[in-house]
Formats: structure tokens, sequence, C-alpha cells
């Protein structure tokens, strides 16, 4: 059977704030242990106001505590942001507290230009994100022998353990990147971009797959956004809020929390609005949960996946924790499992 993972944006639903995101955040990553899910992945998303998961290093630490079983991970750290030897030794701490418990998904997701010039202030030189992903292997396998500008330079804290390397992305790019590097591949079937040749994609990360120490064979995941209910008419209702929202997010103007059910269904929607709804519909499993069991199965099929990674953005607190459970229930999960 497939491995269940979910990743969590940390929604701030209409009439709530950040910090009660967050903290719901933490309740659903407890449930999710308890029910038996696989992996536990948080986000990075900057100046986008409807989500909170802004630092995943930090929240991770907090699930990771708060959990026992569970995998936890970034989905993902936006390495061009940042140092990979500060990326490095952050994850090393995490596995430290954590061992065999964390994953260290990175991509490479530009943001906002304010928000990457931000981040980027006092650095007046780059280095390419192919250079970045060879140095966080380098400082993750404590390699002191291959050529590198700092050869003999190790990231702390010095552990037994290493967190599992996942390259993210939606195309041949990334695929290749994970291939030639051996790491395993989480495809975005949910990216506006991902649906057309996503099977030649990770195909292509399979063929190019090179077995190192970390893995030996090709791993995929592949992440796609779920709406789950007990029955496909509440389903729908639900999905009416996430269509707002997904196409408030895709505009110009960043909505100020994720909207409620009754705001979306008192809003409306333009004709051209509702054509881009449906379009973004394929991006989406929604329904009760066999018809949601049913559409995760075919999507592993689909890309012959190890893993599926369930985005639950949907609104409100209640709703999320109530579609993990039903899904758990379908999947006969359990927190041995």
């Amino acid at each position: 059977m497939v491995l269940l993972n979910i990743l969590d944006y940390s929604p701030i639903f209409e009439g709530s704030d950040a910090r009660e995101a967050l903290l719901h955040t933490r309740d659903l990553a407890e449930l999710a242990d308890e029910l038996g899910y696989h992996r536990y992945w948080v986000a990075e998303h900057h100046y986008v106001s409807s989500v909170a998961g802004s630092t995943p290093e930090m929240l991770m630490m907090q699930l990771a505590v708060s959990t026992s079983r569970i995998r936890i991970g970034s989905g993902g750290v936006m390495l061009p942001h940042y140092s990979p030897y500060k990326v490095a030794e952050n994850f090393r701490m995490l596995e430290a507290f954590h061992p065999n418990r964390i994953d260290l998904g990175i991509g490479r997701s530009p943001s906002f230009q304010i928000v990457n010039r931000a981040l980027n202030e006092a650095r007046d030189k780059r280095i390419s994100y192919e250079q970045q992903v060879e140095d966080i292997y380098k400082y993750l396998t404590d390699d002191t022998e291959e050529e590198h500008r700092f050869k003999k330079l190790i990231a702390m804290p010095a552990i037994d353990t290493i967190p599992q390397i996942w390259i993210l992305g939606s195309g041949s790019g990334s695929a290749r990147l994970a291939g030639a590097w051996g790491s395993a591949y989480a495809y975005a079937h949910f990216a506006p971009s991902s649906r057309s040749n996503g099977q030649e994609i990770v195909k292509e990360y399979r063929n190019n797959f090179k077995s190192t120490s970390l893995l030996e064979k090709p791993k995929v995941m592949i992440a796609v956004f779920v709406i789950i209910a007990e029955t496909a008419e509440e389903a729908e209702d639900i999905a009416q809020a996430f269509d707002l929202w997904l196409l408030s997010v895709e505009s110009s103007h960043q909505p100020p929390y994720y909207p409620s059910i009754q705001t979306a269904k008192e809003r409306g929607r333009s004709r051209i609005e509702e054509e881009k709804a449906a379009s973004n519909r394929t991006r989406v499993i929604i329904g009760d949960p066999e018809q949601v069991k049913a559409g995760i199965e075919e999507v592993a099929e689909l890309y012959l996946a190890d893993e599926v990674t369930i985005i639950p953005q949907f609104y409100d607190a209640r709703n999320r924790r109530k579609g993990i459970e039903l899904l758990a229930e379908a999947f006969g999960l359990n927190a041995g499992g």
C-alpha cells in the first residue's frame, strides 16, 4: 500500500489569526501521528497573508517535540534564500534531537521579488541551485575527500544519523537533479504547470537516478490538494472556499485570510473565474472518504509512486481534523504502521 503523508501550509482562516493557525498545525500533526500517517511536512511561504508557515525549521522543532512516531519534514526549504551550510546545521540539530524522524525537503521557488531581495540583501554573489544541492550533500554526509571550496568544513553537531533528503519540484530540471544526486523526489502534482507532462518528468527522474550510500533506488512522492468530508455534497461545499482562496493567491491581490465557506458562497464568481476554478479542480481531489481514497490510489498508480502527500488546504480546523480522520479510516491506517 502507498504510504500516506500530510503537507500543511498552516492556513489562517477568516476570523482567526496566525497564532491560532500554528497551534492548529501542531494539533493536526499530533492527530496525524496518532492516526498512522507516515510523514508530516510544513511549508515555507513568505509574504502570503493567508498562511502562517514561513519558517519550516522552527515549526518542525515544535512538531517533533509534540509527536512521537511520525516523520517531520520541510516541504520545503527554499534553498536559494539561504546558506547551505546553515541549512545543514539546522537540520542536523533537528536530527540530533529526533534521530531517524527528520526529512529535509528542498526546493527553489523564487517567492516574491521583494522577499528574495530581503532574504539576500547582504549577499553580493550567489551560487547556483545545483551547487547548493551539492553543498547540502557534502555537509550532511561529512564528505572531506571530494574537491570543494570548503573541503575540510564539517557541519555541526556531529551525529550518527542523517536527515532524509528530498528534492521538490514540478519540472524536468528538478527531476534530473534529484536523479543525479540519488535523492528522493517529491513531485508537485498540485502545481499549476504540473499536469501535462508529470509522468514523463517522474520517468526522467527514475531514468537518471544514480544510487548512493543514502538511497539505493529511486523513491517518488506525489503531492496533491485534497478536500475530504463525510459526504460528497459537504466536500463540494468546502471546496467553494478552496476555489476562492486559490483564485485569490494566484491573482495580484493577496487575500488577508483563507475565506469561509459562507464568504465564498456570498461572493460568487465571474465567468472567467468559473473557468479558472474549473481548471484548478484538476489539482485537487474532492469527495467523501472513498472517493478521495480512489483518487489518491489513481494518482499513485499514474506515477507508480511510493508515497502520496495530501495537502488538506481547506476550511476550517474542525473540517481538517475530521478530514484526515476519515481518510485514515478509509485507508486502514494505524499508529503502528
